[in-house]
């Protein structure tokens, strides 16, 4: 083999070399912004359970304040109907 026919594989091997480093590079790169997004949807699950676990505490607030709430009306709807009510004199 002659040193022109070594040359052109040493120079040929090299730049599939540095072509398959800058793709390696590209992936990386890619991989991770992957991360990086992971990472944030992550976050946004977490904040979301959090609210979602508050907005569950305050609906059952609310459900018991609505029952008591109820509860109470129907106590004054029936005294105020026993204060209407005919009285046997």
């Amino acid at each position: 083999m002659s040193v022109d026919t070594a040359l052109h594989r040493l120079n040929t091997a090299l730049a599939q070399l540095e072509e398959v480093a800058e793709h390696r590079a590209e992936l990386d790169r890619t991989i991770a912004g992957h991360r990086i997004e992971v990472q944030a949807l992550s976050e946004d699950r977490s904040r979301l359970a959090m609210e979602l676990d508050a907005s569950y505490a305050r609906f059952s607030t609310l459900e018991t304040a609505n029952r008591d709430v109820s509860r109470r009306l129907d106590q004054a709807m029936d005294s105020i109907r026993h204060v209407l009510e005919p009285q046997d004199r």
